[in-house]
């Protein structure tokens, strides 16, 4: 018999997944034409590729935005440095937006659905997993999102938060800065996908070494 608790539970779970992913469904397509026509049309315009490529960038955690080709048209409009920078901050934006929306929306929500009890449960849940769901999770669309949500929703630490999750978004921004900087096409971005797969893992179990030892 299934307990009312992961019942609940499941559908805490689907009420954040329909919210980042029901946008992407509905608006996707064009949201992606979109900032395909704006790569092509703006090479001398960089400040306004700046303002729009980061912007999008911080927005992501709310709009279908096509993250791995805006990271990547990035490097390829603005060079490797600029472009390397200009995903890292729209990124890091993204990330502090979600997490308060999950702390200042998310939980009172979670609190009626699942109550007080199952909350601390989460919130211990977090300190065991939650470094790398954080990590891990980052280059992957949608879980990304949700995984800022919920670690705002069970009120993780935000200086580790934002220590963990700016480690990862800087390894994955010079991975697509770097195939934009280099590539000949701003498609090519598959290879960087899957290196920001592994980079952010790889620092994880670097980091876990690390303190094991000490």
């Amino acid at each position: 018999m299934v307990k009312a608790p992961m019942i609940r539970w499941s559908l805490l779970f689907l009420l954040i997944f329909a919210l980042v992913l029901v946008p992407f469904l509905i608006f996707g397509e064009q949201v992606e034409a979109w900032t395909h026509t704006f790569i092509n049309q703006t090479h001398e315009h960089l400040v306004w590729v700046v303002l729009v490529l980061g912007g999008m960038l911080s927005l992501d955690v709310l709009l279908p935005v096509p993250s791995s080709v805006v990271s990547t048209a990035c490097g390829y409009l603005l060079g490797f440095f600029g472009g390397t920078l200009t995903s890292l901050g729209g990124m890091t934006l993204s990330c502090i937006l979600g997490f308060w929306l999950g702390h200042r929306f998310g939980r009172p929500m979670a609190n009626r659905l699942v109550g007080s009890e199952e909350l601390t449960r989460l919130e211990r849940l977090n300190q065991e997993l939650g470094d790398w769901a954080i990590v891990v999770s980052r280059p992957v669309p949608v879980l990304a999102e949700s995984a800022v949500l919920f670690a705002g929703i069970g009120e993780w630490s935000f200086p580790r938060f934002m220590l963990l999750s700016t480690l990862s978004n800087v390894g994955i921004s010079l991975v697509y800065g770097a195939v934009g900087a280099f590539s000949a096409t701003v498609n090519s971005f598959l290879l960087a996908f899957f290196a920001a797969l592994a980079l952010p893992g790889l620092a994880m179990i670097v980091m876990r070494k690390r303190g094991a030892r000490q």
